[in-house]
């Protein structure tokens, strides 16, 4: 499968993902850390791709959307922006609503 067919995948499979730097357990850069810390405060689960560990995903990534920095969030398949826009979101309120409205419009594994 093509890098970006792999992202599309993830991209719509998941109401939220971010790209990253590390884990939100264990990121590697403070941009990273704070968005991810952001989505884990809306208390919705997210999905979380680790670019470092996938060099074609890193390579890649910025074509996807014309985004060149890590890291990238998708809310409902859609790019919202990196950690500046997410921390807005965030502490306006609106990055919880955003994640529960994709969280509820995705049907139940299984």
């Amino acid at each position: 499968m093509d890098v970006l067919e792999r992202i599309d995948q993830q991209v719509k499979g998941n109401p939220v993902v971010i790209y990253m730097k590390g884990t939100p357990q264990f990121p590697q850069c403070g941009f990273s850390m704070r968005a991810a810390q952001a989505l884990s405060d809306c208390s919705v689960p997210f999905a979380f791709v680790n670019v470092l560990q996938d060099p074609e995903i890193f390579e890649n990534l910025p074509r996807y959307a014309d985004w060149p920095t890590f890291p990238q969030i998708y809310v409902a398949g859609e790019l919202i922006g990196g950690c500046d826009i997410t921390l807005e979101l965030h502490q306006s309120g609106e990055l919880k609503s955003m994640m529960e409205a994709a969280a509820a419009k995705q049907p139940e594994a299984g």
